[in-house]
């Protein structure tokens, strides 16, 4: 499963991709960035098309670029895609994979029929866009089924190589009238049986205990900015477990590391950890953040192909019970190995 790390150009240190930095993260094999960034600033967008975006950000070519449509941007911001903008920054950008120009994502709190207008608009952008490069979006929502009956009777879409999954997160985080969580895996379990034959990409899984659900569904990339948002708030990932608070930023709170946890810690050999310490991950400002950030990412990198290894091996079964500690998925991930194995 390749781990797509969400990254920002409003901070785009810690350059993990960049074999001249001290964060280099030699695991890394994809980055990606929002076009609703370049949206703003349009002497950056003209810069970008003509240099290429691989080139601008100093991007290697063993990691492959991928492009956000900005979707939940423009959305929050009632804004819309001029979609001839989009196809134009993308001609001359260049990414190795982008989504259609915009969809329009259900949360919860909507009512049936506002849902049921989301379907019905990121429908029509997935028809309007069947016979170029750019990946259908789906959403995880009342919709589901009939996304995939849409998408298998249309035959330019039912050759497309992959298929995007969006609007997990809201519903995974229990925002109110939240899908259920079993609806959420009953999802990704018929997607994944419907299209066999299909690349699949779920936008917005960065947890170490969500990315298991992810392997065992066999999705093929998920993306994450959560290695940085975490980073910002104090807070780092260890392995096989939730989050913990470092830093005291502001009014973040969680759960403080135990002892046997700060142990782990001491001994972590990610980047950050090695120059700078659990010392290094505790501090404030731009040198904290960068520590803690590279951590949360090098934590995921490791993580996945843990994960596959034992999957492949057929012992994951009896591994997850003394590696996953996580107490919000656990049950999930026991609910679908019991089904699996």
């Amino acid at each position: 499963m390749l781990i797509v790390a969400g990254i920002s150009l409003k901070g785009i240190k810690p350059r993990v991709w960049d074999k001249n930095s001290p964060y280099y993260l030699p695991q890394l094999r994809a980055v990606m960035v929002s076009y609703a960034e370049f949206h703003q600033r349009p002497v950056l967008r003209r810069k970008v098309m003509e240099q290429g975006l691989r080139e601008y950000l100093g991007i290697p070519e063993e990691v492959k670029l991928y492009l956000d449509n900005g979707a939940f941007y423009f959305i929050t911001r009632g804004g819309k895609v001029v979609t001839n903008d989009y196809e134009e920054f993308v001609q001359g950008a260049k990414p190795d994979w982008c989504p259609i120009p915009q969809d329009f994502i259900p949360t919860p709190k909507m009512s049936l029929s506002e849902q049921k207008q989301c379907f019905t608009r990121t429908m029509k952008m997935n028809i309007a866009y069947k016979d170029n490069q750019f990946i259908p979006v789906i959403h995880v929502s009342n919709f589901l089924e009939e996304y995939v009956v849409k998408i298998k009777k249309n035959k330019a879409l039912r050759q497309k190589t992959g298929i995007a999954l969006g609007g997990i997160v809201p519903n995974l985080l229990r925002a109110p009238k939240a899908i259920p969580h079993q609806k959420i895996m009953d999802n990704l379990q018929h997607v994944r049986e419907e299209f066999k034959d299909k690349k699949l990409h779920v936008f917005g899984i960065g947890g170490t205990a969500t990315l298991h659900i992810a392997a065992l569904f066999g999705i093929n990339s998920v993306d994450s900015s959560g290695w940085r948002n975490r980073a910002a708030r104090g807070i780092i990932q260890l392995p096989g477990t939730g989050e913990r608070i470092v830093a005291q930023l502001g009014k973040w709170k969680g759960r403080q590391l135990s002892q046997d946890e700060l142990k782990q810690l001491e001994e972590c050999q990610c980047p950050a950890c090695k120059m700078h310490g659990v010392d290094g991950l505790r501090e404030n400002g731009a040198a904290g953040f960068w520590n803690r950030a590279t951590h949360n990412l090098w934590t995921l990198l490791e993580e996945a192909p843990l994960i596959e290894e034992n999957l492949v091996a057929g012992t994951y079964k009896d591994w997850y019970v003394t590696h996953l500690d996580n107490t919000i998925y656990r049950p999930l991930i026991e609910q679908i190995v019991g089904k699996r194995f």
